[in-house]
């Protein structure tokens, strides 16, 4: 007990919860974007391998860092359309869609690496973001930007959703299509426009880990972070709000069972500490799962002028 107190006491701890919770806040609000138009994207995880691969090859060859997080979120957009045109355009299964989705975007940046880097053995690596050292902040001003742009997106995609006519909208269509479309809104549209803006907060989410948390690209390094973000989104009862202290609450556990797997006082096997945040983010999720009131129209095809 003594060495958690210690552990939780030590303010590196923190500035590692909130950089471990930066993509996953990234990538559950797009998820959110997406569910809250009845919208299930089951792509994230290799839109976030795709957007971090863009993002860093963008940087690696030469471009400014926050191009690469332009370039990061233009192919997210990218996957994000061919998804609508399945799911909302030919009514498609949602979740089929998403996992092609995901297979297809990691396959091509895979591909894409190897392409770019035939014979080379060690990542080559790029000058990430800096931490913004200027905040009078302690655990804030040791983050990158991206982490500020992750908090400052929860509050202004809460108000977007709840206090503006395209956030009524938008959760319209994912409520009540048929009452959304006797209102004259187009609910392909619409539902196109938030799978796509969703997409793109994946692959910021991806370009974090090339452009903020690491300086590399490498295979495996998104290691479901994206199944993460679906699971948050249920965890969060599709409130932005309740997302970032999802995504708190697993980066919380993850950096705790890192500490702990560091100590050198370690009783237990390392496996039960990698376990650690699924298994205490699952008893979590299935607590607040139970009473979570989920958009009605959510992974239901809807096509013009049906009733």
């Amino acid at each position: 007990m003594s060495e958690i107190l210690d552990i939780l006491g030590n303010a590196a701890f923190w500035v590692a919860v909130l950089r471990i919770a930066s993509p996953l806040i990234l990538g559950t609000l797009g998820v959110l974007l997406c569910e809250r138009a009845g919208v299930l994207n089951l792509g994230i995880e290799g839109i976030m391998v795709a957007g971090a691969f863009a993002g860093w090859l963008a940087v690696y060859a030469g471009w400014p860092l926050w191009m690469g997080v332009a370039v990061a979120a233009l192919t997210g957009m990218a996957f994000g359309l061919l998804h609508a045109f399945f799911t909302v355009g030919l009514a498609l299964s949602q979740h089929v869609s998403g996992l092609g989705i995901t297979m297809l975007a990691t396959a091509l940046s895979y591909y894409g690496y190897r392409v770019s880097f035939p014979k080379v053995t060690t990542p080559p690596t790029v000058t990430p973001f800096a931490p913004m050292d200027w905040l009078p902040l302690p655990i804030l001003s040791a983050q990158t930007p991206l982490t500020l742009l992750a908090l400052l997106l929860v509050p202004a995609i809460a108000y977007l959703l709840y206090r503006t006519p395209a956030g009524l909208a938008l959760r319209m269509v994912g409520e009540n299509p048929q009452a959304a479309e006797g209102q004259g809104l187009s609910v392909a549209r619409t539902r196109t426009a938030a799978i796509v803006a969703g997409s793109a907060l994946m692959g910021i989410a991806g370009s974090f880990l090339t452009l903020s948390a690491f300086n590399a690209f490498f295979f495996n390094m998104v290691n479901g972070r994206g199944w993460i973000c679906v699971a948050l989104v249920v965890f969060a009862s599709w409130r932005p709000g309740k997302a970032l202290l999802g995504a708190l609450l697993f980066a919380f556990f993850d950096a705790l069972q890192l500490r702990l797997q560091q100590s050198g006082d370690a009783l237990l096997p390392y496996q039960l500490y990698l376990m650690l945040p699924y298994v205490l983010s699952i008893v979590a999720l299935v607590v607040v799962a139970r009473k979570a009131a989920y958009p009605q129209a959510l992974m239901k095809p809807y096509r013009k002028g049906e009733r």
